[in-house]
């Protein structure tokens, strides 16, 4: 393993736009609205697991359950769409008897390590030296942390008339989001 900043730079970038935290900050401010409850550190801690693992073991578990990246890139596209569609229309899909909290489903997976973040690694791993991969995700992982934290105060200063906006700015912009994960994996599926 060694160090290059070229590589960690590009791994940085890539990854931030796949996550897109600033992006789901209608998203975050929804959840938190719905579920009362979002443990930042926790859903950071799980996201951040969960993308080293898939570094290294992703490809493996999808074999060994028969499942292809692009039939996961596909699934996971759905449950974008999902939410997209909670965040255009202002209906809820998804119900939950007793919601505790958002920290793993929805915010962890798939919001923040979702399939196109793991897909992601799996394709820059053949690009990159891995230690430069995980600096990166560390770097995103904080991103998302303060994004979290203050996903409040963000609520304050934008108001609500300006995350209703915003949330349905970004609703349609994450539906096209999962359509092009969707198209581009089914494509694959069938060829």
């Amino acid at each position: 393993m060694y160090f290059d900043i070229k590589e960690f730079i590009s791994a940085t970038m890539i990854l931030f736009a796949i996550i897109d935290v600033v992006g789901n900050i209608p998203l975050i401010v929804l959840l938190r609205e719905k579920f009362k409850v979002i443990e930042s550190g926790k859903a950071t801690l799980v996201s951040l697991i969960i993308m080293v693992t898939f570094l290294y073991v992703g490809e493996i578990i999808l074999q060994l359950l028969g499942v292809d990246i692009n039939s996961f890139a596909v699934a996971g596209s759905i449950i974008i769409l999902f939410l997209a569609t909670e965040m255009i229309l202002g209906i809820k899909l998804y119900k939950d008897n007793n919601p505790k909290t958002a920290s793993i489903v929805p915010i962890a997976f798939p919001l923040i390590a979702g399939p196109g973040t793991l897909t992601t690694l799996i394709s820059i791993k053949s690009e990159f030296n891995d230690l430069n991969i995980i600096l990166a995700i560390i770097v995103n992982m904080v991103l998302v942390y303060i994004v979290l934290k203050s996903s409040e105060k963000i609520e304050k200063i934008i108001g609500a008339q300006g995350i209703n906006i915003l949330r349905k700015v970004f609703g349609i912009i994450l539906l096209a989001i999962g359509i092009k994960l969707f198209t581009t994996n089914i494509k694959l599926i069938f060829s």
